[in-house]
């Protein structure tokens, strides 16, 4: 058959090319290319309809007059200029044949991750091509069939044939909605549309763009939102955050095609109706057709969606309002005009005005408060905001991200890096307990409860008012004292300037400092009596909208109490003007934190991630200890090695406890880049050689004499390249190095390089000072080299007579589980071990180790002074992590934790081709990423997105490698076991994601 219609194409066209069956429901589609241009060749069924083909030639025709951005296939003409024709097929029988260009892209149904700003595109796509339609006119328009959403009640005759009778009341519902809004629905204009902007019908490239919309075979003359809502219909189905989705699609359209309120308020029932009207249909063709499979299993995705029991319409049709900036309920705009005409004029909360009370920030960026921020303890809640306590009144601030809502009932999901709700929707007057609260205006008691779990609100309060045109609105009051609610009953009035309840103490209102929470919402909708008094911040648009500041019923200015966010932009923009280009950011899009614990940062809106990237602090960012020690020492005194002091002798003998004889002499400087010099320079004295042996791609700091010994660095672009006294060898990676671990003499064969090394320090008349290296190199891409490998390497440069260096600043202290150092397993012994950045938990440390026969040496030389190197501040934060690494088990939780990841990232080996390798020990972990297992070829890009979008779910890893596409997984040693699961849950949804297949 194809050769066939390749003639066709060819005598009719033009066009020679062979041609690829394509899937297809009813008609045949044919791939064709020819001069380098993809085209997709249509044969329709016989007996379809002409003004079928001729509807969606003069649609596509006209949209792309309209609107040449919209990306749609371009029509080529027959020889004889026409759009279309009729070609026998090889029985003889007539077929309408066209010819399109086709898009690039592969089906949104098949591309991962469903991204919301992939969404937002389609979504002004869909605006456009609908505002494009409107006056397009057809007689195919006319013709009726079962997909005409605004009939879409024809199922109503069918419910019977779900026997599931928990389904077909779930239908009947909706059919009921259906019915309530099909007036409204009736009363709008009506215009052409797509109709059936289905999840087949939507091309996207691999990065996420949207590249096509296609098949206009469904299109017919409706409302313009039954366009809107039968996309969103399929743009929900299994998405992690439907809602947000939906929102995403909504704001593209209403961005190039404006919606209105009605619109909008009958989008949810209408893509419910959608969904209905797919799964009864399904039910009768799986009925007709029992022994199709995939009429049944196309259901599963529609009933998971509709059985959802967490997505309220009211809130859902609020939240649209919301992000188009129209009321977020109808009378919202007349509720705000009215409050911000009684400004001034409602009766003081307080029992006197707070005008003149003072503002206490309880902000991410403001407080430390709680010191845990998974963890809030009573004794903390209850002194609250106590530096701010004059013993009168102060002020919290409405819209302000607090990282106090510790409970579960906050966070969003199952991780402590999922969502959690931060961001306060009230404004807080604290005030001694028991003071009266006094009613801004007239209302009814709503609700009234006692809700007595930790960090709720015990006593609380929701009144109903009403503005002066009746629309309603309410106010609620949390944290009161339970016995002065006694007087109170559902119904009850309640007069404005009325003392109606007090402030209750902490062993009464949840726990907290006195204060109420006092709070506006324009609808109770979805809600229920639970109110959410906190809201997650990537849910504002809702909440901010229903929520709104109270401070008119405060008789303030919104301003005066609002939180004004700390601005991300502006800081990036400073530190662009400030900072040199080379000084660079992690990340695509830049991260700002604010706080720390353990092994999670937060960001500027108490965002919690995953830090499961940064080695400084080794023991947990803000350890308590690490503070209380800091805190402790600058209380006393910070001096330098020229004076006597305890802690520096404490110090050296806490590291020294951890070193094998014959290292017993300490050097105490800054930082990592520091040791390694005095490291460069005691090597220097003792040998009288210069020359240094070192790895390729190797990492030792950014001042010039660690920058000359870091290729990673002076072979980079702009480098100062490589110094004559600095020679190189491959870094032994057994993986993608010359040498593979499947080869037994692998480990001698990159020993073997040393001695070429060594002979070319003698062919230019110098002689060797040392060798150095990361034991396990790191910024080479988290090797681990062969067993053996650097036995003979110390071997060759000691006969040399030169000094074997271990830079172990980032293999060290206990990070790989089963070794405190990473020189114990490859079984030797330097002669002068660098300590950095982790012995200081973020603290400016850095620690050189060796001989008293090297020391001696050097101390031939001038005097070595390092201004803060050894203060005492620095010496006891030093001493003091390292204890922790071994009173909190923080080793043998690397070794446990490590194991976790490593087996958990061989699973993911096993099903996903881009990892290519999977190395480490304890939590030093590497994956290799490979765009082929069989050429090792390095998968760059992918790698740069794995990481990307890791942070984009919370999660913070790197890369490393000569060519960047190593993931670096090196966590902080307090990382739990559910922080590992985390890790490997979204590393497996990522690696399966479209753009990350090799």
């Amino acid at each position: 058959m194809p050769h066939h219609w390749q003639a066709a194409l060819k005598t009719h066209f033009n066009l020679a090319a062979d041609l690829k069956r394509l899937d297809g429901e009813y008609d045949l589609n044919f791939a064709a290319r020819a001069d380098g241009k993809d085209y997709i060749f249509k044969v329709m069924r016989e007996g379809c309809p002409v003004d079928l083909v001729d509807m969606q030639c003069a649609a596509i025709r006209h949209l792309s007059a309209s609107y040449p951005d919209l990306p749609l296939p371009e029509l080529i003409p027959t020889n004889e200029g026409d759009l279309y024709t009729t070609l026998a097929d090889e029985s003889g029988a007539a077929r309408l044949v066209w010819l399109q260009t086709r898009l690039s892209g592969a089906c949104y149904a098949d591309h991962m991750p469903k991204s919301l700003g992939m969404i937002e595109q389609l979504g002004g796509y869909l605006g456009q091509m609908d505002a494009g339609l409107q006056g397009f006119t057809h007689p195919q328009h006319d013709v009726p069939f079962k997909w005409h959403l605004p009939t879409g009640d024809w199922i109503a005759q069918h419910t019977e044939a779900l026997n599931d009778p928990t389904r077909r009341k779930l239908i009947e519902n909706i059919l009921q909605d259906f019915s309530n809004l099909k007036p409204q629905l009736d009363a709008l204009p009506t215009q052409a549309i797509h109709n059936d902007l289905n999840d087949y019908n939507i091309l996207v490239t691999r990065d996420g763009a949207v590249s096509g919309l296609i098949d206009f075979g469904d299109m017919t003359a409706s409302p313009r939102i039954c366009d809107l809502a039968i996309a969103g219909a399929y743009i929900v189905l299994d998405h992690d955050t439907p809602q947000r989705a939906l929102a995403a699609l909504v704001r593209g359209y209403h961005s190039a095609n404006p919606l209105s309120a009605p619109e909008l308020d009958m989008l949810y029932p209408l893509l419910r109706m959608r969904l209905a009207v797919s799964v009864v249909n399904s039910t009768l063709e799986a009925a007709a057709n029992p022994d199709d499979p995939y009429v049944t299993i196309s259901q599963a995705p529609a009933w998971r969606y509709l059985e959802r029991t967490d997505l309220d319409t009211g809130l859902i049709r609020a939240h649209l309002r919301a992000l188009c900036d129209l009321p977020v309920v109808v009378g919202a705009d007349s509720v705000a005009a009215y409050l911000d005409s009684q400004r001034g004029n409602f009766a003081p909360l307080m029992g006197k005005p707070l005008v003149n009370a003072p503002l206490g920030p309880l902000s991410v960026a403001a407080v430390a408060a709680p010191r845990n921020p998974f963890d809030m303890p009573l004794a903390e809640a209850a002194t609250l905001g106590s530096e701010y306590d004059t013993g009168d009144m102060w002020i919290g601030l409405w819209g302000e991200p607090r990282l106090i809502y510790t409970a579960p009932a906050f966070r969003q999901g199952p991780w402590k890096s999922s969502d959690r709700r931060t961001v306060h929707l009230a404004i807080d007057v604290f005030a001694p307990a028991k003071t009266p609260l006094h009613a801004p205006l007239d209302g009814v008691v709503e609700v009234i409860e006692n809700r007595t779990s930790h960090l709720d609100y015990g006593g609380v309060i929701i009144l109903r008012h009403e503005a002066s045109d009746g629309t309603p609105f309410f106010t609620l009051y949390g944290h009161l004292a339970p016995d002065s609610l006694s007087g109170l009953k559902h119904g009850a009035p309640v007069a404005k300037g009325t003392a109606f309840c007090a402030l209750g103490d902490a062993s009464e209102n949840g726990g907290w400092a006195p204060h109420v929470h006092f709070q506006l919402a324009l609808t109770t909708q979805g809600m229920g009596h639970d109110w959410p008094g906190v809201a997650n911040p990537d849910e504002m648009d809702l909440w901010g909208a229903v929520c709104p500041n109270p401070a008119a019923l405060l008789n303030l200015p919104d301003e005066a109490v609002a939180y004004k966010p700390l601005p991300k932009t502006e800081t990036l923009g400073k530190r662009r003007k400030h900072f040199g280009e080379n000084v660079k950011l992690s990340y695509s899009d830049p991260a700002m934190f604010l706080r720390g614990w353990k092994h999670h940062l937060f960001d500027e809106w108490g965002r919690p991630h995953l830090d499961a990237y940064n080695n400084v602090p080794h023991v947990g960012h803000a350890h308590p200890r690490i503070q209380a020690i800091a805190a402790d020492q600058l209380m006393r005194m910070n001096s330098n090695t020229r004076y006597l002091h305890p802690a520096q002798t404490d110090f050296a003998d806490t590291v020294l406890a951890k070193m094998p004889d014959p290292l017993s002499v300490c050097f105490f400087v800054n930082s990592g880049t520091e040791a390694n010099e005095l490291a460069l320079r005691l090597a220097a004295a003792h040998s009288g050689g210069k020359d240094i042996v070192t790895a390729n791609h190797g990492y030792h700091g950014n001042t010039t004499g660690a920058i000359a010994i870091s290729a990673y660095k002076f072979n980079a672009k702009g480098g100062v390249g490589q110094a004559d006294w600095v020679q190189l060898v491959d870094v032994a990676d057994d993986f993608a190095g010359p040498f593979r671990r499947d080869d037994p003499d692998c480990a001698d064969k990159y020993a073997a390089q040393i001695d070429e090394a060594i002979a070319a320090v003698t062919a230019r008349g110098s002689k060797v000072s040392g060798w150095i290296s990361e034991v396990f190199p790191s910024v080479g891409g988290q090797i681990i080299p062969p067993q053996g490998y650097l036995p003979q390497v110390y071997a060759k440069i000691r006969a040399a007579g030169g000094v074997c260096i271990a830079d172990e600043v980032q293999t060290g202290l206990g990070r790989l589980g089963d070794y405190y150092f990473a020189f114990e397993q490859q079984g030797v012994t330097p002669d002068i071990v660098v300590l950095g950045k982790p012995i200081g938990n973020g603290h400016p440390i850095g620690v050189v180790v060796t001989t008293p026969e090297i020391a001696a040496s050097f101390a031939k030389g001038p005097e070595y002074f390092s201004t803060f190197g050894g203060s005492t501040l620095s010496c006891r934060i030093g001493a003091e992590v390292l204890k922790i690494v071994d009173d909190e088990g923080l080793q043998d939780n690397a070794r446990q934790r490590g194991k976790e990841l490593l087996d958990g990232l061989r699973k993911l080996q096993e099903k996903h081709a881009v990892i290519g390798d999977v190395r480490g020990m304890g939590l030093f972990v590497g994956v290799d990423l490979v765009t082929d297992r069989e050429t090792r070829a390095p998968a760059t890009e992918i790698a740069d997105r794995v990481i990307n979008r890791m942070k984009e779910s919370r999660i913070l890893i790197g890369s490393e490698g000569a060519h960047h596409n190593v993931l670096k997984i090196r966590p902080p040693l307090t990382i739990e076991a559910d922080d590992i699961n985390r890790i490997l849950h979204q590393l497996d949804r990522i690696f399966r994601e479209t753009a990350c297949q090799p």
